[in-house]
């Protein structure tokens, strides 16, 4: 019988902070400038040049911290990481060892954050990933590799960038995958973060070894470096665990090293083989004194924004949504304020998220917009919807309607006017109709009062007729059935 070996996971987060400077200097962080024209004596590692913190970022990293349930340290201090390497402009890296601002904490993995196709074959439903520490650092520079030269952009030198830092809890690619998915949602929430990973503003290292099932010592591991998309993470992690499976089982003996993912070709390949911490020679920063964080922690704390996963549960609890429908739109914290601030002032809720999540993302997916960007407000679709609940249009007319709103920007009324769509609710004109066509249509009639209920179908359609449509078709089937005893 052929061994079992289980994978075991640790993910090394890097994350951007949302700040409008660098980490120690004062040269803004701008995505997409102009190469090498956002740089200063300090953050291009100048003689003589001193670093003063950034405070925003220490803020943000705390929030962070409470945000993922960890302990924020009272005091922390930074340290220096020395390396030489062609982004590093001082040859060394202002980053945090042994007095990090957060440790410990967690990250809980929901069903919607798994892959599609694994959300139905869950192993460990409500799973929290254990988070070891958070420690904040400046980033390096951009390099771009040519045909024959490497081009370096230090822009991105010095932008404050949080490392968050897994326990070896994950166990599968597609654990690994809600975990990215989970904590991108909570900083995106947080607003310390836009997490884009295609801009480099969150970026992950993976950290993967197998052992023999019933093993108790874990196997060799071997680094993914830089990796940039969720689904590369999986698809690395999937090709190098059946890599280290097959090495193993052939009794081939792996050594800690740091592999490089190539999308294109699906494998890993080897970087080089992996430093250990002695060799970054860390020590204390001797610009930059200790960090108290008690100075701020108070105005940290009423920053904490509601969760995805208590907005989930509220959802459930205050509107009557499903626990399905809750997940899907607190996943998107600008599709979560936008079914709110509709909900709050609707009748029906859970028609709303209906239409929200059938019709409303439906129609962005095809024009490849996000909900910022539509063009129908939170308060018109609302407003559609009380216009469909009052009987003047009947839902099919009201998804024409709904069309033309995100195609124009037009209201629901305005439209509703324009089209001539108001349907008559007048009890006397539509009894008026109503008779007309049982008198047109003796057979019809005769055919229901002898039992065939299919009979009034037709009536009803002859009395939309004779409106052009407009009757309100809720009433002409009542008194269709009034009038024909």
């Amino acid at each position: 019988m052929a061994t079992r070996y289980i994978p075991t996971i640790g993910l090394e987060v890097h994350v951007q902070l949302k700040t409008r400077s660098k980490m120690f200097c004062g040269c803004p962080v701008e995505y997409g400038a102009e190469p090498n024209s956002h740089t200063c004596p300090v953050c291009l590692g100048y003689p003589g040049a001193l670093p003063v913190m950034n405070e925003t970022a220490l803020r943000m990293t705390a929030l962070t911290g409470l945000m993922l349930n960890c302990k924020v340290a009272e005091i922390c201090k930074f340290d220096r990481k020395n390396y030489f390497y062609p982004d590093m402009p001082k040859n060394y890296q202002i980053s945090q060892y042994d007095q990090p601002i957060c440790d410990g904490g967690g990250v809980p993995l929901h069903d919607l954050a798994y892959p599609k196709d694994a959300q139905k074959n869950i192993l460990e439903p409500g799973k929290v990933v254990r988070l070891t520490r958070i420690h904040l650092e400046e980033d390096v520079a951009k390099s771009t590799h040519f045909e024959n030269s490497t081009g370096i952009d230090f822009n991105r030198a010095g932008t404050p960038l949080m490392e968050i830092v897994s326990e070896p809890d994950i166990n599968s690619p597609e654990e690994a995958f809600a975990y990215l998915t989970a904590l991108q949602q909570i900083l995106i929430y947080g607003g310390v973060s836009d997490a884009d990973m295609e801009k480099g503003q969150m970026r992950c290292d993976c950290n993967v070894s197998v052992r023999p099932e019933g093993a108790t010592e874990l196997g060799m591991k071997i680094e993914i470096k830089n990796m940039n998309t969720i689904s590369g993470v999986r698809r690395a992690l999937a090709f190098e665990i059946e890599r280290q499976i097959e090495a193993v089982s052939k009794g081939i003996s792996l050594a800690q090293e740091t592999r490089r993912w190539d999308d294109t070709l699906g494998q890993t390949s080897l970087m080089r083989i992996k430093e250990s911490a002695h060799d970054y020679r860390y020590f204390p920063e001797p610009d930059l004194l200790p960090v108290d964080t008690r100075v701020f922690m108070e105005d940290v704390r009423k920053q904490r924004p509601e969760l995805p996963a208590e907005k989930r549960e509220r959802f459930v609890k205050n509107y009557g949504v499903t626990d399905y429908d809750a997940a899907v739109l607190a996943s998107d914290r600008a599709l979560a304020d936008y079914f709110e601030a509709a909900a709050r002032t609707s009748a029906k809720p859970k028609t709303l998220a209906n239409w929200i999540l059938n019709d409303l993302l439906s129609a962005l997916s095809e024009s490849a917009q996000t909900i910022s960007e539509c063009k129908v407000s939170a308060l018109e679709l609302g407003e559609l919807l009380a216009i469909i609940d009052a009987g003047s249009i009947n839902t099919r007319q009201g998804k024409e309607v709904f069309a033309e709103m995100l195609a124009t920007g037009k209201s629901a009324a305005a439209i509703v006017e324009e089209k001539g769509l108001k349907q008559e609710s007048d009890l006397g004109a539509i009894e008026a109709l109503c008779q007309n066509a049982i008198d047109a249509h003796p057979k019809a009639v005769e055919e229901y009062r002898a039992g065939k209920m299919a009979s009034i179908n037709f009536l009803k359609g002859q009395v939309m007729k004779l409106s052009q449509g407009k009757a309100n078709p809720a009433l002409v089937g009542d008194i269709l059935v009034r009038l024909l005893g």
